[in-house]
């Protein structure tokens, strides 16, 4: 078949016009700048997952517009994790792959976040999380791994300087869900408990989520003044529902995994009176907080959650950190080596939870720390728990520098 020189004028010009979409594409490509958030979305834990999501995507919208001026095109892509490792890091695969993405605002779940985060890292992509608690989040010492908020080892302590203060309680039965959060923390408050002389009946880990008769049976055997649970609060709320109607009087105490309404509503009058430590807390513990709160109100139709704060801090941390690194890059997209580099060095940033400071292994120098009090079976009223202590303490790291700073060099002998 003979073409004409129309036809094969025709051919040429579309393959023209399809390299030149092409180009143009890649162009518009250059100026996207992604956000990622990764939580449950889903399943038990989604609400305070969700909460974590609607943080991130308010800070986007209220503290994007100085990347727009610099031409950049800001988008926000939520990945639902589950609460569950594998589907953590298959969508951490997924998120590397997309070149845009130069940040990662998660996990809830420390057991999701720190095999999620071998992926991150080993792409250079940047982790801030708002919620990840256990000590090897950022003891692994990986350059794009931070965080925002405390550390169990020392929610542990605050919890168990809580429990051997009281004249009401010598002994402590300990339950864990097996997670690298729950075991985790349950681990260090067993170990700060003894320090204290306060005693250990029992150091028991459980996936029950259901049926606790055989759990609950020697704790009643046993007769604890106290029965601690490190856990989240879709299992903790039905293990204290079946625990109360069993029989057992005695206090009841856990870390922040049940910093949840739902706690309230699973537990029901039998988690009134329940204590709790939580590296989140209200965000009206925050005097900075209020703006946020109206905003975040407004935009969603209900008040923060817990970490929902501590989400959008993380985020508005990571777009001053973008903001730096384009600055520094000339104008144009940075490389996520360049961003991660820029997050680490964040300084005295004033965010609506405080004023955020990194050490060097991604950990704020000085994170707060509460002590709580389920005040209603009514999950309205959650926001409302009284809280009975809040304290201050260093991260390791930064505590170590301290006390360097604060010994005296040895005088050399004359």
């Amino acid at each position: 078949m003979k073409h004409t020189f129309a036809s094969r004028f025709l051919a040429i010009f579309s393959v023209l016009m399809v390299l030149s979409l092409g180009v143009s594409m890649v162009a518009a490509q250059d100026n996207v700048i992604k956000i990622a958030s990764q939580s449950p979305l889903s399943g038990g834990q989604s609400e305070l997952g969700t909460g974590l999501r609607n943080g991130t995507e308010l800070a986007i919208e209220q503290l994007g517009g100085d990347l727009e001026a610099m031409g950049f095109d800001i988008q926000f892509v939520p990945f639902d994790d589950q609460a569950t490792p594998d589907v953590g890091v298959a969508n951490a695969q997924q998120i590397v792959a997309d070149s845009a993405i130069l940040g990662v605002i998660g996990h809830f779940n420390s057991g999701v976040a720190i095999p999620s985060s071998e992926v991150y890292n080993a792409n250079d992509l940047v982790m801030i999380s708002p919620a990840n608690t256990n000590v090897n989040i950022t003891d692994r010492g990986l350059p794009t791994v931070n965080r925002v908020v405390g550390r169990d080892d020392l929610q542990a302590r605050v919890g168990a300087e809580f429990i051997a203060g009281r004249d009401d309680v010598e002994s402590v039965y300990i339950l864990h869900d097996t997670t690298a959060y729950g075991q985790g923390i349950a681990e260090f408050l067993r170990d700060e408990l003894e320090v204290r002389g306060v005693s250990v009946l029992g150091f028991e880990g459980t996936e029950e989520r259901s049926n606790f008769e055989g759990i609950i049976q020697p704790i009643l055997a046993l007769a604890p003044d106290l029965v601690y649970m490190g856990a989240i609060y879709d299992q903790m709320g039905v293990f204290v529902n079946q625990l109360r109607a069993a029989g057992y009087t005695g206090l009841l105490m856990g870390p922040d995994g049940l910093d949840s309404p739902v706690y309230a509503e699973l537990a029901g009058e039998a988690g009134v009176g329940t204590y709790y430590t939580s590296v989140s807390g209200p965000a009206s513990a925050y005097p900075a907080a209020a703006q946020f709160i109206e905003d975040f109100t407004a935009k969603f139709g209900e008040p923060p959650i817990p970490f929902a704060a501590q989400a959008y801090d993380s985020t508005a941390i990571l777009i001053d950190a973008i903001e730096r690194a384009v600055e520094a890059n000339g104008g144009e997209l940075p490389s996520r080596a360049q961003v991660a580099e820029q997050v680490r060095a964040t300084e005295n940033f004033e965010g609506v939870t405080g004023n955020i400071t990194f050490d060097a292994n991604g950990d704020p120098e000085i994170a707060v720390y509460h002590i709580l009090e389920v005040g209603s079976s009514d999950p309205t009223e959650w926001l409302n728990n009284p809280s009975l202590t809040t304290l201050e303490f260093p991260s390791p790291l930064h505590a170590a520098e301290m006390e360097m700073m604060a010994t005296p060099e040895a005088t050399p002998e004359s």
